[in-house]
């Protein structure tokens, strides 16, 4: 049995929830930053997320328009079906400061959280490269 642990970063980006929301719920927004490809199968609603030419195959669990969307792994050979891996993307606003946050949320078996943080902070540069915030 493999032990999972969760990760999770909170990072600031200007722009608006409106704006950055597609970008953390459709495959094309997840697409420009997050992973190489996004594609959903339209016939069992799974999307396709690809990196390095290696797939994985997750279902959309939970969403809220301009506020989160969670999505689990479809388990792989082996993995526990009862302990599925996800990452949740929430967006956040403090009223304090009028700054949006993005918090994730990762539990996969990663065993480096070091290596985790920095592709968490890399794909967060992507992601403000493409939304220009």
């Amino acid at each position: 049995m493999v032990n999972k642990k969760l990760f999770s970063g909170d990072y600031e980006i200007h722009a608006s929830i409106k704006m950055l929301y597609p970008y953390i719920q459709t495959a094309g927004g997840l697409a420009e930053w997050f992973a190489d490809d996004v594609r959903i199968n339209n016939n069992d609603k799974t999307f396709m997320f690809c990196w390095d030419h290696e797939e994985r195959k997750a279902r959309q669990v939970a969403f809220r328009i301009n506020h989160f969307a969670r999505f689990e792994f479809l388990p792989e050979d082996g993995e526990d079906q009862n302990d599925p891996s996800y990452f949740e993307l929430r967006l956040e606003f403090n009223e304090l400061t009028q700054s949006v946050f993005l918090k994730v949320l990762d539990y996969s078996d990663f065993d480096d959280v070091e290596e985790l943080h920095d592709l968490w902070n890399g794909l967060m540069e992507k992601l403000h490269k493409t939304v220009g915030g």
